[in-house]
């Protein structure tokens, strides 16, 4: 269900919860109000009305984040892995697709001819296969510690959020574009994605277990929203 307040579109989605809670999502400022199943939509207005200056105020600061400029897959071009900034090399030849790192340069072999798409592709296979690899550890350091465990994992392009549970499931999603950042910004959202088994909303519950948990996370999610964000297409 989407609420509209002038220009504004909010998602509302009404679930079994005690109180209202709203998010402002990274990168873009989306706006997401959970509300309790019986809530009507004049109140649940009401609501984001009340809210609409930090709603502004943080959609700002989203927006004033820094963004990537768009990729060419040229020689010398600026890419980041793990949050360290990499010289892009293009190497054509006859074999086989291929992304490598050698000391400050990350090296993409072609074959001639390949277009800007086809790079991209290549190169977003290549970061997919980085968080595939890096994952696993940091699921096995925490299911002990939180008592949860992660039935499985997805790694996808996401233009909106860096991850999301589904709590019934079991299961967690993240962005590809987390392989590009520091690795404790990729554990601080897989701690908050299996967070969400013990408690599938932001409510109070929810804050004080990322306490208990990660008592720093606030400041690997800060970390995390200050970097530059990809352009979408």
């Amino acid at each position: 269900m989407q609420l509209e307040l002038g220009e504004l579109k909010v998602e509302v989605v009404l679930k079994n919860i005690k109180n209202i809670h709203l998010n402002v999502y990274p990168p873009d400022g989306r706006v997401r109000i959970s509300a309790p199943s019986r809530t009507n939509l004049d109140t649940i207005r009401v609501f984001a009305i009340s809210k609409l200056g930090w709603i502004k105020q943080q959609q700002k600061k989203f927006q004033q984040q820094a963004r990537e400029a768009p990729r060419e897959y040229l020689d010398r071009e600026s890419h980041y892995v793990w949050g360290k900034r990499y010289l892009l090399e293009v190497s054509e030849s006859n074999g086989a697709p291929s992304v490598e790192l050698q000391h400050s340069q990350l090296l993409l072999r072609v074959r001639p001819g390949t277009t800007v798409v086809k790079k991209q592709a290549i190169m977003e296979a290549w970061y997919r296969e980085q968080m595939k690899q890096a994952v696993p550890s940091f699921v096995a350091k925490w299911e002990p510690l939180m008592g949860v465990k992660v039935a499985r994992f997805f790694v996808q392009r996401m233009k909106t959020r860096w991850g999301s549970c589904n709590y019934r499931a079991g299961n967690i999603r993240l962005n590809t574009d987390l392989a590009k950042k520091p690795r404790e910004c990729l554990e601080y959202v897989v701690v908050h994605e299996m967070t969400h088994l013990l408690e599938p909303t932001h409510n109070t519950r929810f804050f004080a277990l990322m306490d208990q948990f990660m008592p720093k996370w606030q400041f690997y999610r800060d970390q995390l929203n200050q970097l530059p964000v990809s352009r979408e297409p």
